[in-house]
């Protein structure tokens, strides 16, 4: 069996101040499969930018088991870590801003984590021109990001993190600051470094433009890995091509799932519900004494 690319199992991160505890993931379970392109979705406070932090190597987690390429995060100190950010996984930010130096053209900016790698000038620049032309910014090779559009910038970007040919590359709402013309753009050249370098991708995300383009989108809430949604293409009895999605709930290693607030809302569920367990499905109904009282 191959080995999976990124691989959390009871990950938990807990936060702690003077008087107050705040834990940001509680036991959450991933597996992200070696080219696989996964966008992440989840409300604010849901613990993804937690995640991404952990994965990343900017932060390490409380307890709870996390590999990337089969690097343990949760033993990497010191030169280990800076190695791990350099050579295994790419960040790209939300904020343009915080991807390119504004100082650097869009070539410097991809030539720089080589140059710091101490990679000969010549394969520098074959690189850079390499990224840069996949990611369709070629032609802004000699500009500088105050004269390129936030969607260059964030191809450059992205150039930038791929510089060193990482496993794993990690983007936070890489299209929340950009028009929906210009996001379909990056998640398209997202979409491209995925199918022509083979890199594993987790994009964190609240723009249904990109969730709803990947095979996989996997649901944190409170903590956890609450849902995915699959999809997968197929034909209808014309021989056209319909995207065909399908919602599942995650069942943990101790036998727990979040049931989808839809169907918490629809239903009325709270505190107490009833199970049963049917030959081939289990049911869930309304519980507590009153409703028993009424069956």
């Amino acid at each position: 069996m191959t080995a999976p690319a990124v691989l959390c199992e009871g990950l938990v991160r807990i936060y702690r101040t003077a008087d107050v505890e705040v834990q940001a993931l509680q036991g959450l379970d991933l597996r992200l499969e070696p080219g696989e392109l996964v966008a992440m979705v989840g409300a604010s406070g849901s613990g993804k930018s937690t995640l991404l932090g952990i994965l990343s190597g900017l932060d390490a987690p409380t307890a709870g088991r996390a590999e990337v390429a089969g690097v343990d995060l949760t033993e990497m100190r010191g030169a280990r870590r800076v190695r791990y950010q350099r050579e295994t996984v790419g960040f790209v930010w939300q904020q343009t801003s915080r991807n390119l130096l504004p100082y650097l053209t869009a070539a410097e900016n991809v030539e720089l984590p080589l140059l710091i790698g101490r990679v000969k000038a010549s394969e520098r620049g074959r690189r850079a021109a390499e990224l840069l032309d996949l990611l369709d910014v070629g032609d802004r090779a000699g500009h500088r990001p105050q004269e390129m559009s936030g969607g260059e910038q964030q191809r450059v970007a992205l150039a930038v993190a791929l510089a060193n040919s990482p496993k794993v590359l990690l983007a936070d709402e890489p299209t929340g600051e950009l028009d929906e013309a210009t996001s379909h753009e990056v998640f398209d050249a997202i979409r491209a470094v995925n199918t022509e370098l083979g890199v594993t991708v987790l994009v964190v995300t609240h723009d249904p433009l990109v969730s709803e383009q990947v095979d996989r989108t996997v649901a944190i809430r409170d903590g956890r890995t609450s849902t995915e949604v699959l999809r997968r293409t197929e034909l209808d009895e014309h021989g056209r091509e319909r995207v065909v999605a399908r919602e599942y709930a995650v069942l943990d290693r101790a036998g727990r799932m979040q049931l989808p607030q839809d169907f918490v809302g629809a239903l009325g569920l709270r505190d107490l519900v009833r199970l049963e367990l049917e030959p081939d499905h289990v049911g869930v109904w309304p519980g507590g004494p009153e409703e028993d009282e009424d069956d």
